[in-house]
């Protein structure tokens, strides 16, 4: 492993765990570097645009750079491309927005975003980060995750009053996922908020991400429950079909 690009990696890390700009103490102290270390591979980032500099504050944020980036991995991610006409039916047949992730560390990566399709004003949340543990689709893929442990040694933030961070109570609801081949999540990422969500398969059975619904708990977990777990079931089986996942596939057998 080479240091110096382990050292920028965690640099470029923090600076996209949320906190839009930190300075070089505050970076220093969260990987634990000197400040002299953090300012030299600042400037290096920055000269190749991965980091810029306010120039009023001195902070540094993420450059222009890295998004340019994130668009070269949605446009090589099988996962997003085979998803395209599957999250669309499934948008379409649910009436509900519809999600396609990953599981990037211990938080969630949207790839893909289909818009609920109605005339209501939507943000697209393609690039967002949840924690795995608080959303149906981080608990589709952490069910079948070959690395659960690692998942655990991450903190497990309480996001809302109905956040599961209880180890003994994940377990049991990834239980549940690999009993049904589905996840439920009611208000633990945002209240007000639920999902709905399938594990997707690749070639040999190895989880590629997942594909769900999300909107309001009332309209997701009410009288159209069942019919939406009907219909996301059906879109992770075709999904994980179309990426090449064996017949045998646990969650579809």
């Amino acid at each position: 492993m080479i240091q110096s690009v382990e050292r920028a990696a965690l640099i470029l890390r923090v600076l996209g765990a949320g906190v839009p700009r930190l300075g070089v103490t505050e970076i220093s102290e969260r990987v634990g570097l000197a400040k002299p270390t953090v300012h030299g591979l600042l400037r290096t980032l920055e000269r190749h645009e991965l980091v810029v500099q306010d120039a009023e504050t001195g902070k540094y944020a993420l450059g222009p750079a890295v998004l340019q980036l994130g668009n070269a991995y949605l446009d090589g991610s099988e996962l997003r491309a085979r998803s395209l006409l599957w999250a669309d039916s499934l948008a379409q047949r649910a009436n509900e927005s519809v999600w396609v992730a990953t599981l990037s560390g211990s938080r969630v990566i949207v790839l893909h975003h289909v818009f609920r399709p109605d005339d209501m004003v939507q943000i697209l949340e393609v690039g967002a980060a949840i924690p795995w543990h608080a959303c149906a689709l981080g608990h589709a893929i952490a069910a079948y995750h070959p690395r659960i442990e690692e998942l655990y040694e991450e903190p497990l933030v309480q996001l809302t009053g109905q956040t599961r961070t209880d180890r003994e109570q994940l377990e049991e609801a990834l239980t549940a996922v690999r009993r049904t081949g589905m996840a439920v999540e009611d208000q633990e990422a945002a209240l007000g908020d639920a999902g709905i969500a399938a594990p997707v398969f690749t070639r040999g059975g190895v989880v590629a991400g997942a594909i769900g619904v999300v909107g309001p708990a009332e309209r997701l977990l009410g009288v159209r429950r069942n019919d939406l777990l009907l219909a996301v079931r059906e879109s992770g089986r075709a999904l994980s079909r179309d990426l090449g996942a064996p017949r045998s596939t646990s969650a579809y057998g």
